[in-house]
């Protein structure tokens, strides 16, 4: 790799034969590309990145429905994977060999994956056998790094989507007296008390300042939050409900359950995004929607549905910053790499934590 490539691959700036094109210009060779690669070449898009990108995905869900069919795309060598960090990661485990996973900008993280490494998640776990001994199982979101995939998997746990947290959760608690779930709170709160695990059975692990945070009797725990949050369902407040409330009192308000518990709580329906999505497509015409999660999902749902007034739970979100790392200019750069035979960001997971994150995965999905 020459300097200007691993410049271009870790601080995404882009060379000049790219910044030059006009909008129109880079769409018609992103266009070109496609055709001349074929099967070759599989483009999944997450549903919170831009329309300049989501153009041109060959398939559009949330991340491991994605990863999943990518595995099942096996005519494809290259797999453009417009999305985040361990979303591609996910990916790679779950392709074949012969099969190259690229992100179009390393920048594109996910802020609530970074929140649980695996040095703070081992150091967690070791303070957490200490106190509660072999009773805790542990589940991670899908949004995990792939190395906490693989702490889990090789500790008896699984993964858990929004779809299927319920679920999994109830598994969990069928397993083993307690659960650490990372590393989204939120989602691990809003999901055990749906089920009827009370707050004083819940407590947070403070991966900074490694201590148990609670309000009741450690040995009536039985859930064990991971201090992580989703930057932007976090931004969603009690008081945009209210405002809502006040302006729109004909509307009904739907949010993730990475949203925190107080504006679950207060809203009329929450789920996950595909739930979301469902959940417009078949509300009657005429019907009003506040809607609390990522902003280029709320303005892609507002121009499919011009029969249906819908908002942004909060007008002054801004969309997901990591996802909107992966643009056009990104996903043309990525692209003409491949044309040239010199893809760059290739996404490699090793096999040792490929084979143990694979373990938490399949878990999960025998429980679909």
């Amino acid at each position: 790799m020459g300097l200007l490539e691993e410049l271009t691959a870790e601080t995404g700036v882009l060379p000049e034969t790219i910044t030059a094109l006009t909008k129109e210009e880079m769409e018609n060779r992103v266009r070109e590309i496609k055709r001349v690669l074929g099967k070759k070449l599989f483009i999944p898009g997450h549903h919170y990145q831009k329309d300049e990108v989501i153009q041109f995905a060959d398939a559009i869900g949330d991340s491991l429905q994605l990863a999943q069919i990518s595995s099942q795309n096996q005519e494809a060598d290259f797999i453009v994977f417009c999305g985040v960090h361990f979303m591609a990661e996910t990916a790679d485990i779950l392709t074949e060999e012969h099969q190259q996973v690229i992100l179009p900008d390393m920048r594109a993280g996910c802020s609530m994956a970074d929140m649980a490494d695996i040095f703070q998640t081992e150091k967690a776990w070791s303070s957490l056998q200490g106190l509660f001994g072999d009773t805790i199982i542990p589940l991670t979101y899908v949004n995990s790094t792939a190395a906490i995939k693989s702490f889990v998997g090789k500790n008896g746990g699984a993964t858990v989507t929004s779809s299927n947290a319920h679920k999994m959760v109830e598994w969990a608690l069928g397993e083993k007296e307690r659960i650490l779930f990372l590393p989204d709170q939120h989602l691990g709160r809003n999901t055990a008390a749906d089920l009827g695990v009370a707050k004083n059975e819940m407590a947070v692990w403070d991966p900074i300042r490694n201590e148990l945070i609670t309000d009741g009797k450690p040995e009536d725990i039985k859930v064990i939050l991971w201090k992580g949050h989703c930057s932007v369902h976090e931004n969603f407040t009690e008081k945009n409900i209210e405002q809502v409330r006040s302006t729109h009192p004909e509307m009904k308000i739907i949010v993730h359950p990475e949203c925190r518990r107080e504006v679950v709580e207060k809203s009329d329906m929450n789920g996950s995004t595909k739930f979301i999505i469902e959940t417009i497509e078949n509300a009657p015409k005429g019907s009003s929607w506040a809607i609390g999660t990522e902003m280029n999902l709320v303005k892609r749902l507002i121009g499919q549905h011009p029969d249906k007034h819908i908002i942004s739970l909060n007008p002054y979100m801004c969309p997901c910053l990591t996802m909107n790392r992966i643009d056009l200019p990104h996903l043309l750069w990525s692209l003409e790499n491949i044309i040239d035979k010199k893809p760059q960001n290739t996404i490699k997971v090793g096999k040792d934590i490929s084979h143990f994150a694979m373990l938490a995965l399949d878990r999960m999905l025998a429980r679909a």
